[in-house]
């Protein structure tokens, strides 16, 4: 895709300041659009975005979503909310009004400015899958009262709420439903799998896998779902998604451990703890409606993917 499709446009990117959010507004800001990066810095982190406040097309504001904002812009990236259970957990009602709340928030800037409006939605709203590997037409398996339901249910919900704005009013909306990510910039302190094992290797503390470590995820590199965001949003009003977007390579959190050790040269050894509740049993993607209408697909392997964020831990530690 090229840069002159995005120039010029006033762009507004919510939990601008956060790891996936930041990568956005750097390809963003590239592009040579207006970019406006909006975030309470709860997970997000001003340092992610530093290196853009000297640009002309970049704006930085510190707003909650649970709030109106009242802004003129023509595209709307909404990614604002806490996405790794230690953070979303930490105050689940508040997380629950950030999906939701800032879900509407950012419909009604829409429909008031007749922006397009993009959500960043998961693919937690599966739950622990019934249905392998997961596609866009499968439901769901999900605790609607369990300790991760402030994140999952509230991320379906803003889901409905798109739809219903997009029925109601018209609106242009494009949902994509993220599977695990991970590169530079992850919060250090997040609890997931790929930060949080890479951590424990350079500081040879003892990996901890959770269960018996058959449990399985697939790992898309930032820059590949980056680039399905930018695609998603340049495509026909009639797209709308939801459409995965992740990488369908699967591994287990056995493997992922292995590849991280050998990659860090670390003598970190693996230590097993009990399996936390609802934690799903597997994740894979079903990327066939992103390839087949976005032309997209994850390209960087997730050897070379760990490499380079490693090689962004490495300069955290020290």
């Amino acid at each position: 895709m090229s840069a002159s499709n995005l120039t010029a446009k006033r762009v507004l990117v919510t939990g601008g300041a956060g790891f996936l959010g930041s990568h956005l507004c750097d390809r963003l800001v590239d592009a040579g659009c207006e970019v406006l990066c909006v975030d309470n810095y709860f997970t997000g982190r001003r340092g992610n975005v530093a290196h853009l406040m000297d640009r002309h097309n970049f704006e930085l504001m510190r707003h909650d979503v649970t709030f109106p904002l009242y802004v003129e812009v023509d595209e709307i990236y909404n990614l604002a909310c806490p996405a790794s259970p230690i953070h979303y957990q930490f105050d689940p009602v508040q997380t629950t009004k950030t999906s939701v709340h800032g879900a509407i928030n950012m419909l009604g800037l829409a429909k008031r400015t007749k922006a397009k409006i993009f959500q960043a939605s998961t693919s937690e709203v599966y739950g622990d899958p019934e249905q392998h590997p997961q596609k866009e037409s499968y439901w769901g398996h999900v605790n609607p009262i369990g300790p991760r339901s402030c994140y999952d249910e509230a991320k379906r919900c803003a889901e409905t709420l798109f739809f219903d704005y997009r029925r109601q009013h018209g609106l242009g909306i494009k949902v994509a439903r993220i599977f695990n990510t991970y590169g530079p910039r992850m919060h250090p302190d997040d609890g997931r799998v790929v930060s949080t094992f890479v951590l424990q290797a350079l500081r040879g503390e003892p990996i901890t896998i959770f269960g018996d470590g058959q449990q399985t995820r697939s790992f898309c590199y930032v820059s590949d779902l980056i680039d399905g965001f930018i695609r998603l949003m340049a495509t026909e009003d009639e797209v709308t998604g939801p459409v995965n977007l992740g990488n369908p390579g699967e591994f287990t959190m056995l493997e992922l451990a292995e590849a991280v050790l050998k990659q860090t040269d670390s003598r970190s050894r693996i230590e097993f703890r009990e399996l936390p509740q609802d934690d799903p049993r597997q994740r894979q993607p079903d990327i066939t409606l992103a390839r087949e209408t976005l032309g997209w697909q994850p390209r960087v392997p997730l050897e070379e993917g760990l490499e380079r964020t490693i090689a962004y831990f490495r300069q955290l530690v020290g």
